[in-house]
């Protein structure tokens, strides 16, 4: 085939509805585990589903760079669409069509990819549209595919089931998608509640047991917790291997602090996913808030229960490095592991993990979460008072808003009288930087100003001779000696 005609048919691929043209994610920004979940999916949904989880795993192997293998997918979600929805067998195909006409796209195979794309305008046509059309089917199985991709994706298949439901108000799938997605994006505003779209949707799917558990995990969270769990029970009982129903009533568990039953979800859904890091995560969290549970109890105090603290804490720790093994995509969770190494007194170990995590991608939030403990492992278990308040300050200076950021900043007010080291590096800069963060601006200034002062009184060239009176240079050493001896060091945290 011409280079002409290569690019004419790419063009035209432009144009196809499919996972090449929805721009859901690169080959650097695959989740370290979709694969995985994606894989599970196909094993345990119900059957007139499967075929767009096929559909996603061929995206995600041709990414990979395993075209053949993508091939073998794309058939298998052409069969079942076939065999399951034979009365829209040509409307339901157009993604998977798409994504063949792509895929040997990608490896040369003009003309196959050519009599992929000939397929799609023959239906299209029908519809008066050459390569694409306006249906309902096209725009679930785009919200489908968004919802398993997660995250950023979230939104915009909740307005592909919504703009679905506009053709077909009560179809199942449809609303269970929407109930679904208002679920993962409850943090924002929403103009249905997600309890009410979760209840809508199990009456038109009474056999969804994901569905019952997302709602009680919603109850529990609007504090009707003894509302949910009869939901939660009901589905373990009819779906007792389905994974995500695992997962689900694990958090549930979880959450309430039943950490025995959560952990026992858990390893159910880990023997199907036995890959999964997210999975070895939340057991090594739930090892982590059983020690916590221990350290609060009165028996705790007056016995010590030195040994089985130890001992789940060897399980927390096992599990956690078990999770990073397997590319748990979660760099907080380095931090989670360097805490209970030092706990253990692996002072070196846990200082690795920090600087693996610093070393990670990181986002705002993360990056505050991660100087905040490190600040704190710095302080509490190195008694490196400095290095803590450092941290503290490099944390505090990302613009994100977040709860760490507020915790620091506490943190730094409580620490900036006697219990700051007055001739630490910085000081007045340091104080400056509080004062600002409080909106003290005029404080602020004139802490610069000291920090300015010591700059030019401390420089070895003595430029500091020029601008500052002679007393000043002279009180301003006797106040640095002075401060030395009334400093004193923050009391250990109880960890």
């Amino acid at each position: 085939m011409s280079e002409i005609t290569k690019n004419s048919l790419e063009k035209i691929l432009l144009q196809l509805k499919c996972h090449f043209t929805w721009n859901l994610f690169n080959e650097e920004s695959v989740s370290y585990d979709l694969e995985d979940r994606v894989g599970n999916q196909i094993e345990f949904l119900n059957t007139e589903f499967k075929a767009t989880m096929y559909n996603l795993l061929a995206y995600i192997k041709h990414l990979d760079g395993q075209n053949e293998t993508a091939l073998e997918c794309l058939q298998q979600a052409e069969e079942l669409i076939q065999r399951e929805h034979a009365d829209q067998a040509e409307i339901r195909s157009l993604v998977t069509w798409g994504n063949y006409a792509w895929v040997y796209y990608h490896m040369g195979k003009f003309s196959e990819a050519q009599d992929y794309v000939d397929k799609v305008k023959q239906t299209c046509e029908k519809f008066s549209n050459p390569y694409s059309i306006e249906c309902p089917e096209l725009d679930g199985e785009e919200g489908w595919t968004r919802l398993k991709c997660g995250g950023k994706h979230n939104e915009r298949a909740k307005v592909c089931f919504e703009k679905a439901l506009e053709e077909k108000p009560n179809n199942p799938e449809f609303s269970s998608g929407l109930a679904i997605a208002m679920y993962c994006l409850d943090e924002k505003p929403q103009t249905q509640s997600p309890v009410d779209t979760l209840k809508q949707a199990i009456e038109l799917s009474p056999d969804s047991q994901y569905l019952k558990v997302l709602l009680a995990l919603k109850l529990q969270k609007m504090n009707r917790e003894a509302e949910g769990e009869p939901l939660v029970e009901e589905a373990l009982e009819k779906a007792p291997s389905q994974t995500d129903v695992l997962r689900s009533a694990a958090k549930f568990y979880k959450t309430k602090g039943d950490l025995d039953k959560a952990i026992e979800l858990f390893l159910r859904a880990l023997e199907s996913m036995p890959n999964n890091g997210y999975l070895y995560h939340q057991i090594g969290c739930c090892y982590r808030k059983k020690i916590m549970q221990m350290q609060n109890t009165e028996e705790y105090v007056a016995n010590g229960n030195r040994e089985k603290i130890e001992e789940l804490r060897e399980c927390a720790v096992d599990y956690l490095k078990k999770a990073l093994e397997k590319e748990l995509n979660y760099p907080l969770a380095y931090a989670e592991l360097a805490e209970l190494l030092a706990q253990r007194g692996q002072y070196r170990e846990a200082e690795e993990c920090y600087q693996r995590a610093f070393s990670k991608e990181l986002t705002d939030t993360e990056r505050q979460q991660l100087h905040q403990c490190y600040g704190n492992f710095q302080e509490y278990h190195m008694k490196s008072e400095d290095t803590g308040v450092q941290h503290d300050l490099e944390g505090l200076q990302i613009s994100k808003k977040s709860a760490e950021k507020e915790k620091m900043k506490c943190q730094l007010q409580n620490t900036a009288g006697d219990q700051l080291l007055f001739n630490t590096a910085n000081y007045w800069y340091h104080q400056g930087l509080i004062h600002k963060e409080n909106g003290d601006v005029l404080q602020a200034v004139e802490c610069y100003e000291k920090e300015l002062g010591c700059l030019l009184r401390n420089a070895p060239s003595g430029i500091g001779s020029l601008f500052l009176p002679a007393l000043e240079l002279e009180e301003g050493s006797e106040e640095m000696g002075q401060s030395t001896h009334r400093s004193t060091p923050r009391e250990p945290s109880n960890t």
